[in-house]
Formats: structure tokens, C-alpha cells, sequence
């Protein structure tokens, strides 16, 4: 299968897109020493030395390894061994992930979820990552930051002056957003 590899704003992940979508619903972060739900897929991937983590989606996969590792090694190895498994039909992917229910959000955290859905997700998801709302509290938004922006040396500019002013111009509760440490 072929894949198109992407580099992130993180030096220490790559973005591989497959050219047919994923079957795979949600987005979801599995470190290398998580249970990967008999993925074959993830199996594959977590056998190559050095990569420390592995964001799914149905549109990418998205590759970090750790700082140490060459990406000129890494990256030939990755191509053929995410390219052979996801020819695989059988269980490459690990279960699906449930939506998280916000049915219990207050309506100030229902806004927050929203314009994250709506306006920061995509543009993260174009870079290899994804951004999880955590909390609402006493003006605080916490946030998980995944894939390639955990650990992306512009993370914090864009927690700062992208997602945290937006939010503050449409939600006047808003006075600060935090990256919750993985």
C-alpha cells in the first residue's frame, strides 16, 4: 500500500497517510509499553527499535520515536512495515474508541469542546497530532496534547497564542489553558 510520509513540526514524529482511510473511527495515542489490543498493526510498528509512540486515526498514523533514533533508518523500516500491514485484512487496528460523553459538561465546557472539534482538532490533526479536552476550572482549561504536538518545540506558542487567545475571544471564562503532562 502506499503511504505518503509528512514531516510534523515535532523533529521526532512523521506523519504516514495512507491512500485509502483507515478503518478506524476516533483518534487514539498508544505509547510502547501500552496493550495494543491485538493490533497487528501497532505490533508491527512497536517492534522497530526506538519508536516510543503511535497516534491512529482514520486518516494517518502518526510515528514518534525517540530523540536518539535516525529517522533515515527509521524511515525506510516504517514505510514497508506500516505499507505490508495495512495490506493485512484481518485485525490491523485495534478496537475502536469510544466517544467520550460530554452529556455531563457544563454549558461553558460544551462551547470549549466545541471549538476545539471544530476549529483546533483539524488544523492539529494536519500535523500528526491531536488535542484532548481534560477540565474546565476556576477560568483554567486543561488540555492533552498527543502525537506530534506532545513533546513539539512550537507546542507551547501554539497552546499560548493560538488556542488559549481564541478561546478567551469567544468564551469570556477563559483566562488560561494548560497542557496537561502525559
Amino acid at each position: 500500500m502506499f503511504l505518503k510520509i509528512e514531516e510534523t513540526p515535532n523533529p521526532n514524529t512523521l506523519k504516514f497517510i495512507p491512500e485509502n482511510k483507515l478503518d478506524y473511527k476516533g483518534t487514539k495515542l498508544y505509547k510502547v509499553s501500552d496493550d495494543y489490543e491485538n493490533s497487528y498493526l501497532l505490533e508491527t510498528i512497536f517492534s522497530i527499535k526506538g519508536i516510543s509512540s503511535v497516534l491512529l486515526n482514520s486518516e494517518f498514523i502518526s510515528v514518534s520515536k525517540n530523540e536518539e533514533e535516525d529517522w533515515a533508518v527509521l524511515k525506510t523500516m516504517l514505510s514497508a512495515k506500516i505499507g505490508s500491514a495495512l495490506q493485512k485484512k484481518d485485525k490491523i487496528l485495534a478496537k475502536k474508541e469510544n466517544k467520550k460523553d460530554d452529556s455531563f459538561a457544563t454549558p461553558v465546557e460544551k462551547e470549549i469542546i466545541n471549538l476545539l472539534e471544530t476549529k483546533v482538532k483539524p488544523v492539529v490533526a494536519s500535523h500528526g497530532g491531536d488535542i484532548t479536552f481534560h477540565s474546565f476550572k476556576n477560568g483554567v482549561v486543561s488540555l492533552e496534547l498527543k502525537g506530534s504536538c506532545s513533546g513539539c518545540p512550537s507546542s507551547t506558542a501554539t497552546l499560548k497564542m493560538g488556542i488559549e487567545n481564541m478561546l478567551k475571544h469567544y468564551i469570556p471564562e477563559v483566562e488560561e489553558v494548560i497542557e496537561l503532562s502525559s
